[in-house]
């Protein structure tokens, strides 16, 4: 199990980034300030450091700094600081990613797990999330969420979901989704697939799985659903 280092001094973020990232399956441990934060990093042996820049006592950067003197593991920059030279800095000094606040946790996570797979460090199943905006799809054990909300599909539903998220943009004909969603060998009625996508539609409760004319079915990519 991966151990990741959350230096944040805001107590509601803080928790709550506790709590998701060990439903995701990390261990974590925190800090409330940069000098805390470089106590436990020294004393603990961490996986990846989440890292606020503006933090009482040892502010971020210096922090980051002073890591980068004795260790390479990747930290990245969670910060409200997002002018193109806070990002220039917090970069040169080697972070391995920078993400402005606000942010979406679906992101950051994905981003966390990229980090660890980048590195070598990935010991969780994270690397098989599939992330699309903020739906995510868990395919080792067979979970969708959208945002915080863990979906209720059918396994039918979900394979859809898969196929989809795993090629966002690309078109995809009734006939293709039913090979490869009920099998080649399936010889039914094609409209079952109009039936589930319309269901699925419900569930995920916004418009992202487009229909294209006279051909059939696609999911937008990011910047492109609307709510």
């Amino acid at each position: 199990m991966n151990r990741i280092l959350v230096i944040e001094d805001e107590p509601d973020i803080q928790e709550v980034l506790r709590n998701y990232l060990q439903a995701s399956g990390y261990a974590v441990l925190v800090a409330g300030d940069g000098e805390e934060g470089l106590t436990v990093f020294q004393k603990e042996a961490v996986d990846l450091v989440l890292l606020d820049v503006m933090l009482p006592k040892v502010d971020g950067f210096t922090a980051l700094e002073r890591i980068r003197k004795i260790s390479g593991t990747p930290v990245i920059l969670v910060t409200a600081r997002d002018s193109v030279e806070d990002q220039v800095k917090g970069f040169g000094l080697l972070a391995d990613d920078y993400i402005p606040k606000p942010f979406d946790m679906p992101v950051l996570l994905c981003k966390v797990a990229a980090v660890l797979r980048r590195t070598g460090k990935c010991e969780t199943e994270m690397d098989k999330m599939i992330c699309c905006g903020d739906l995510r799809l868990d395919a080792e054990r067979y979970r969708a969420y959208c945002g915080d909300t863990e979906l209720e599909l059918t396994t039918k539903e979900f394979e859809l979901l898969r196929v989809f998220m795993e090629n966002p943009g690309r078109v995809f004909t009734r006939q293709r989704l039913l090979d490869l969603v009920w099998g080649m060998d399936y010889f039914g009625d094609e409209r079952i697939v109009d039936t589930h996508i319309k269901n699925l539609r419900k569930k995920l409760d916004r418009d992202v799985i487009r229909t294209v004319r006279g051909v059939g079915y696609r999911l937008e990519k990011k910047g492109e659903e609307k709510a």
